[in-house]
């Protein structure tokens, strides 16, 4: 079974290579260009996981995971953030809004399979601190 994927990013160069990677990997791959968008499509579509970018005009990633979380019919869908924010305090308004995981940019093209596979296979959180795919 193939698994879906929505980008949700406003940057198209970004998109462009998260859809490259995930295409590679064999998901198949939903866009949307910014929060409002995103939220749409994943009550339609119904992804198994949304890569979601933080800062975005119409609605920022923050306000879409609330949203998403809020909702019965996309409550189940993983949630990873996409953000250049890197601090302690950045990490954890990100995790309290909802989101599965996260992974600063720029993005570590060969980590980021990994981190949506663990978040696939299990559906629960295996990284720790010291393993986060954030980090080199």
């Amino acid at each position: 079974m193939t698994r879906t994927i929505l980008i949700v990013e406003d940057n198209a160069q970004n998109r462009l290579l998260l859809r490259d990677i995930l295409i590679f990997h064999g998901y198949q791959v939903l866009e949307a260009e910014n929060g409002d968008e995103g939220v749409r499509l994943a009550k339609t579509a119904k992804p198994d996981l949304m890569l979601l970018d933080i800062q975005m005009p119409v609605m920022d990633g923050i306000t879409a995971a609330t949203l998403l979380k809020n909702d019965p019919a996309t409550v189940q869908v993983k949630l990873i953030a996409l953000t250049s924010f890197a601090m302690k305090s950045d990490r954890e308004r990100i995790m309290a809004a909802g989101f599965d995981d996260y992974i600063t940019k720029p993005i570590d093209t060969r980590k980021l399979p990994l981190l949506i596979r663990r978040h696939l296979l299990t559906g629960k959180n295996h990284l720790n601190d010291a393993n986060r795919c954030d980090r080199s």
